[in-house]
């Protein structure tokens, strides 16, 4: 043996990135499944060529966005306030791209009718490994477009809906989503900004305090405000029941911004590359759109997309990992064996690969039902009940996919040791930059209570739509070898409706608080476990028509692997996820753990330490 140097000894075979659409057979299967052959076989083309976009291209460009990151320049030289705000060319570069390669336009065009917003999310899903957090102000830009397209003016469609959803890089615009304000995050209802009608220039002057605006750097954006009666200047509506919606342009046409000043850019944990800022509006011109008051409801549209996003986000985020996993596991050898080979490693590598075939179901199942809704419109009888299922869905994905994606990134980095530490691979940035989807559009805990909030303006009509879409799912499912799956899904779905009405009764209802966020992640749990037998089914019926194919057997096969192991023993997961945190005796002593020292403590007349605020540091 040698002694080693830098040149001589071990060098680790590097694990190349992959073209992820075609070395992903999950992805590939869901959308065979779902499109149409001669549709699938027209985009795979350009499936392939934006995956090899973000392995080259787009790489560099994230590396170059986050080594070169957001900076306001509040005063020129003279000191003026200026409120410039630089962003590297890398992010206007990813703007161009977003633009040309339709990331938003595909859904719009609806060439493929239905099966559009499949295409547009399948693109996205690969074009997100190189853009990254340009995701984000898409998502905006999606939501804002949807909004217009429902409730905009001929003019709004004219002057903005069209520019959103252009091919043109020159017109294309991106929109923020300004609703976040210091009063409260996910609680709009204490929003402060205030609109007043401007008769002379006839638009709304808005002004207020937007305390998290990402993509300071949009075009358009739309936002919250608590709207003045026009015939009664300082007359308005408290809470939610106030707040209108508006569109405003950021900037005018000569690049001065619209009423708009640039208090900060945040300092965040991650997604460092994206401009988020507290901003200052004063006297911002904004048109109201969709009728006054109904500002919540108006969002609903954009609150469906934006969620889907972070699905779709953390299911790309889970597909890289699993490949980049494996990928490394074929090629590193340890204790005499490849990691591939090594039984635990095996294992780990399995559930992230289970979880993440159960995540990309769940996702595609809520995309392909908003491409419905949207080419087919909601009063549609094929669609009659998709648009409640889908404002059940969406929460449940959002909070579910966003959870499971931060863990696998910590497996992830865990499967490479030492090397996953390292900021060169990639790997903690993608951690930093994927837990935003836990904060993103609303915590686990708000996203939970609005899955009952969902069941409560049903008067519990969704649980039981929810109850149907599954047994739907799995009535066609024939053969001895579901029999299981199907009884623990079904034992599942009654525990999880009986434990909804037990408690969806006013002296219930802290019980059923506390154990919202297990209610919903159980609901996802089991609605995945029936679409991976739905998906095994389908994939054991292609097998037995083609049983000389031998990858069409060997995918059936992990298939059926994948789904009756997700289904194994559900339903005893599902008992414990909604039972451990919701018991009458176990809230009050939870109160007692977290607060009964500290208030006896409060009770004495002594005080115990010197308190300190949070962001503040004492010498």
């Amino acid at each position: 043996m040698v002694f080693a140097s830098a040149d001589v000894g071990f060098k680790q075979d590097v694990p190349e990135q992959q073209n992820a659409f075609l070395e992903d057979p999950v992805m590939a299967s869901i959308l065979e499944r779902y499109l149409p052959r001669e549709m699938l076989d027209e985009i795979s083309p350009d499936l392939i060529n934006i995956s090899e976009w973000a392995n080259n291209e787009g790489a560099a460009l994230l590396d170059r966005m986050e080594q070169d990151q957001p900076r306001l320049r509040q005063y020129d030289s003279w000191c003026r306030r200026v409120d410039e705000l630089l962003v590297t060319e890398a992010w206007n570069k990813q703007k161009a791209v977003a633009a040309r390669e339709g990331v938003v336009a595909i859904a719009y065009e609806r060439k493929y009718g239905q099966h559009s917003r499949i295409y547009q999310m399948a693109k996205l899903m690969l074009w997100s490994h190189g853009a990254g957090l340009y995701q984000c102000p898409i998502a905006m830009t999606d939501g804002c477009a949807r909004v217009i397209e429902l409730l905009g003016t001929q003019e709004m469609k004219d002057k903005v809906y069209s520019r959103l959803t252009s091919r043109d890089p020159s017109r294309f615009f991106t929109s923020g989503q300004w609703m976040t304000e210091r009063p409260g995050g996910s609680d709009v209802g204490r929003t402060e900004t205030q609109a007043v009608w401007n008769e002379d220039l006839k638009s709304w002057s808005v002004s207020g305090f937007k305390w998290f605006s990402s993509a300071t750097d949009a075009d358009v954006t739309m936002l919250l405000a608590r709207t003045h009666d026009p015939t009664a200047p300082g007359t308005m509506r408290d809470g939610s029941k106030g707040l209108s919606l508006y569109l405003a342009r950021v900037r005018d046409d000569q690049g001065k911004l619209n009423g708009v000043r640039i208090h900060r850019l945040k300092d965040k944990v991650g997604t460092k590359a994206l401009p988020t800022a507290e901003l200052e509006l004063d006297g911002m011109i904004a048109q109201q759109v969709g009728r006054t008051h109904r500002g919540v409801k108006n969002i609903s549209a954009i609150l469906n997309i934006t969620r889907i996003y972070c699905g779709m986000n953390c299911t790309s985020s889970m597909q890289r990992f699993v490949l980049m996993v494996k990928e490394y596991a074929r090629r590193r050898e340890v204790f005499g064996a490849l990691l591939k080979d090594q039984p635990l490693h095996l294992a780990t590598l399995a559930n992230m690969e289970l979880q993440y075939r159960a995540t990309a179901q769940f996702t595609f199942f809520c995309v392909a039902m908003l491409g419905r809704i949207e080419a087919l419109g909601e009063t549609s009888p094929e669609v009659q009940n998709d648009a409640s299922l889908l404002r059940l869905f969406t929460p449940i994905l959002k909070v579910w996919s966003a959870k499971n994606a931060f863990a696998m990134s910590q497996e992830a980095m865990e499967a490479f040791g030492g090397q996953g530490y390292m900021e060169e691979t990639g790997i903690g940035r993608a951690m930093r930059d994927v837990l935003v989807n836990t904060i993103w559009e609303g915590t686990s805990n708000v996203l939970s209570l609005d899955v009952l909030r969902v069941m409560a303006e049903t008067k519990g009509q969704a649980m039981q739509l929810y109850s149907d879409t599954v047994r739907n799912i799995l009535q066609p499912l024939q053969g001895s070898q579901w029999d299981q799956s199907i009884k623990s899904l079904e034992r599942s779905l009654v525990l999880i409706a009986t434990r909804f009405t037990a408690y969806a009764t006013k002296s219930g209802l802290a019980v059923l608080e506390a154990s919202a966020r297990g209610l919903t992640f159980a609901m996802a749990d089991v609605i995945a476990g029936a679409l991976l037998c739905q998906h095994a089914a389908w994939s054991a019926a292609k097998a037995k028509a083609s049983p000389s194919d031998a990858i069409a057997v060997t995918a059936a096969n992990v298939d059926r692997i994948s789904a009756k192991r997700w289904c194994e023993n559900l339903d005893q997961r599902v008992d414990y996820q909604i039972q451990s945190l919701g018991k009458d005796e176990r809230l009050e002593q939870d109160r007692q753990m977290l607060f009964g020292l500290a208030d006896a403590r409060s009770a004495s007349s002594k005080p115990t330490t010197a308190s300190f605020k949070f962001g503040e540091a004492k010498m």
